[in-house]
């Protein structure tokens, strides 16, 4: 008997659970649009709020995305459980890209030959504090241009700091130079900032491409930002003419710890950069050319080593964000955003251009440009469907240098900020919220009016629109 009341519980239950499971999967599917947006908009809020870690909250979010089948919206059931189908929304060109390229730099680093090219810059201004200003800037610029802001302030800020100890000076005009610095200059090619990654992979752009269409516009906001920190810090670039002597006699001859690992390395980064640059001619992926260079200089290498040399936080970020946006997208909203953008512009391709830049600039500068722009990519895509390459090929330039230079207006708007932010702290120079702000707010409203102008001209004028 208690057998026979078991075996109906059973069938009760399984039933119950089967009705439940149906009606919750109509229910998600009825309003996937709805609970994908919310996922995003939630996890953006806690990523500008800092309280609890970005990786958590995007791996949270990528949980929840996937429990919910939100990426199977369009396939049917059987592709929430399908890994084949689930590593589609995780673009492993980005994944790849990052990974070499901090394996590289990370084993460069260890021979001490970015510090030793800091030093030689240093001692060539002989002390001056406003020749320091300017070489650091142009230095922070170009090194971001072609390994990334992040590795590029890691290095720099330590040497500032040394500087500024010798020179009895305040370090913060200088560290608030390398922050702007580092994202203007990593706005100019394909790897110098994350949002390039990323919008590289999705529109097909090859480091040559960047290079070509950016290089003018980065090169002349540098310039204008440089004048104008320059007239901002003025009255604290000075320093005695003792201290100044003793920065211009920095003995540099044994920085380089391992001669043959910075020959080696250097070399590696040398081709891989030069491999980047020949892409249209050798038609190998740049993260393919990374990747071969990463993993050459292993082999001399303890891989373990090596890897803990990685910012794996930054890599998981990044796949958990590909997840969440992925469930968006696969719910219809980066349609329903295209078209908004498209009703609003009325087709005007000069109206979506400026839209674009200037939202993507004033949302980066408050939350990580990263997410904003693995938001905004693949929306522009889809404009590209609807409308054509030609009509959107602008506004993938708006998005770079609205999501790059953007990072600038807050402490919080770049991973460069935050750390070189944390950096100072822990020296005992904290940059104030507010204090960065002034001048953060001013460099990208001034770089964004630079970019409008010179998205018109060079994009626009000639389109007729």
């Amino acid at each position: 008997m208690f057998t026979r009341i078991w075996n109906h519980a059973k069938i009760v239950l399984f039933t119950v659970n089967g009705v439940f499971m149906e009606n919750l999967s109509n229910f998600i599917q009825a309003n996937s649009l709805m609970i994908s947006a919310a996922i995003l908009i939630v996890a953006y809020v806690f990523i500008a709020w800092e309280k609890i870690s970005k990786v958590t909250v995007a791996m949270i979010g990528a949980a929840i995305t996937l429990m919910l089948g939100l990426l199977a919206q369009s396939k049917g059931h059987e592709a929430a459980i399908d890994p084949h189908y689930f590593i589609n929304f995780v673009d492993f060109n980005v994944i790849f890209l990052l990974v070499s390229m901090m394996i590289i730099v990370s084993i460069a680093s260890k021979s001490g030959i970015f510090t030793w090219i800091a030093n030689a810059l240093l001692k060539k201004t002989k002390g001056h504090p406003v020749k320091i200003l300017l070489v650091l800037g142009f230095f922070t610029a170009i090194a971001s241009a072609f390994l990334d802001n992040v590795t590029t302030v890691i290095l720099v800020v330590p040497i500032t700091f040394l500087v500024a100890k010798y020179l009895d000076i305040n370090p913060i005009p200088y560290l608030i130079t390398e922050i702007l610095a580092s994202n203007i200059g990593g706005t100019a090619t394909l790897i110098g900032d994350p949002p390039n990654i990323i919008i590289g992979s999705k529109a097909g752009f090859t480091f040559m491409t960047f290079l070509m269409e950016l290089t003018d516009i980065v090169l002349l906001i540098l310039v204008v930002t440089l004048f104008i920190l320059w007239l901002c810090f003025r009255k604290d670039l000075v320093a005695a003419k003792d201290k100044m002597e003793a920065v211009a006699h920095l003995d540099n001859s044994k920085t380089i710890t391992d001669k043959a690992l910075a020959i080696r390395s250097g070399v590696v980064l040398a081709l891989v950069i030069l491999g980047f640059i020949l892409h249209d001619v050798i038609h190998i992926e740049s993260h393919v050319i990374a990747l071969a260079g990463a993993s050459f200089l292993m082999i001399f290498e303890s891989p373990k080593r090596v890897l803990n040399g990685v910012e794996w936080n930054t890599i998981f970020f990044f796949i958990g964000l590909f997840i969440i946006i992925g469930g968006f997208e696969a719910s219809g909203g980066i349609k329903v955003m295209a078209e908004w953008i498209l009703d609003v512009t009325k087709g005007n391709e000069s109206a979506a251009a400026m839209l674009i830049l200037w939202a993507s600039g004033i949302l980066s500068g408050i939350v990580d440009n990263i997410p904003y722009t693995a938001t905004m990519a693949p929306l522009i895509y889809q404009i590209q469907l609807v409308e054509g390459a030609q009509y959107a090929h602008p506004l993938w330039w708006c998005l770079s240098l609205g999501a790059c230079l953007g990072g600038n207006m807050t402490i919080i708007g770049a991973a460069a900020n935050v750390i070189v932010s944390e950096t100072a702290a822990a020296h005992g120079k904290p940059i104030p919220f507010m204090k960065y702000l002034k001048y953060g707010a001013l460099i990208t409203f001034v770089s964004l009016v630079m970019s409008s102008i010179y998205i018109y001209f060079r994009f626009l004028i000639h389109a007729g629109h």
